[in-house]
């Protein structure tokens, strides 16, 4: 459990959506899946982190205090990684805010993975099990187990998808096609394994396994790692400490990540078709704990909840920035 005992899970503020108020003068753009996002008067975005959360490429529910989660958590990231790769960061003005710089995105998410496992389409346990052996330019050997280490870390590029698309495995060929420069394109790769380098190092120091992670990036005059960072919604963490005893005996890894509402889903006999079914407060509230805790546990920082309302504190802040 989280070690903020007085969090307000009885009756939580959920951040469903917002709309700024005109006066302030910024544009707002296409809603994200989990974020709003508006155009400041710098040319630069301002990023409001809601507590949405999607699953199977569908926007699901709402996690109590998700938004301020990922926003701590790739606040943290971006700060302990900026050695490696500058990333798109200008500002925190809010809890659930981040101010960016407006760059160019390269249409495709590079995934680094160093285990067998997933629920997802384009998860390799998924088609792992279904026989596939040849997946992302990779040949798996026989024998693996769900959860297990791989022989090696691999670097699996997928296609951005649109807004409620499924992303799908990118070819190499298929790179080519793409109007995306090569040779950035190969720097994003090697930046995104030094990321993951990085990142397993901070989890491990604090009890956990990263198990893989989703880097976004972009441009401008350089390559920078953008929208967020190793954060439960982006990342697998499981717990070091049982992980092997889980494996041997074939239970699913101690998880702190959206793996968690994942297979929920799935034991309702969602995959993504159909009609989404009903997330119970119960289940909402235990995967906010688990997203605080992982925060807390990584960051170092406990997640501080304001009393004062969530929509009015973030009209307020982005106000102040904009205004100093």
């Amino acid at each position: 459990m989280s070690k903020q005992e007085h969090l307000p899970h009885q009756h939580p503020q959920i951040l469903k959506d917002i709309d700024l108020p005109a006066e302030l003068g910024l544009t707002r753009l296409e809603s994200g899946k989990v974020r709003e996002k508006y155009l400041g008067p710098n040319g630069e975005l301002i990023l409001i982190a809601t507590d949405r959360v999607s699953a199977f490429d569908r926007v699901i529910t709402t996690i109590p205090y998700k938004g301020q989660v990922l926003t701590q958590m790739s606040k943290f990231a971006f700060e302990n990684t900026q050695d490696i790769v500058p990333n798109h960061l200008i500002a925190i003005p809010d809890p659930n805010v981040m101010v960016v710089r407006n760059l160019e995105p390269f249409p495709l998410e590079v995934i680094i993975r160093d285990y067998m496992t997933g629920s997802t389409s384009t998860s390799i346990w998924t088609m792992y099990s279904q026989g596939k052996r040849e997946m992302y330019g990779y040949f798996f050997r026989r024998g693996y187990r769900k959860n297990e280490k791989l022989d090696e870390t691999i670097v699996t590029p997928t296609i951005k998808a649109a807004f409620g698309d499924h992303d799908r495995p990118l070819n190499r060929e298929e790179e080519v096609q793409l109007e995306i420069i090569i040779e950035l394109t190969q720097l994003a790769y090697i930046k995104s394994l030094a990321l993951f380098a990085r990142g397993k190092e901070i989890a491990a120091d604090k009890g956990f396994i990263l198990v893989d992670s989703k880097f976004e990036w972009g441009s401008d005059e350089y390559l920078r790692v953008m929208d967020e960072l190793f954060t439960p919604d982006s990342s697998r963490y499981w717990r070091a400490d049982t992980y092997k005893r889980r494996f041997l005996f074939g239970l699913e890894p101690d998880m702190h990540d959206k793996e968690l509402l994942r297979l929920w889903l799935v034991s309702q006999g969602y995959k993504g078709e159909g009609k989404v079914p009903p997330v119970p407060k119960d289940v909402r509230r235990a995967l906010s704990e688990v997203y605080i805790e992982l925060c807390e546990d990584i960051t170092g920082e406990p997640v501080v909840i304001s009393g004062e309302p969530i929509k009015e504190r973030i009209i307020k802040n982005i106000r102040t920035y904009l205004n100093k």
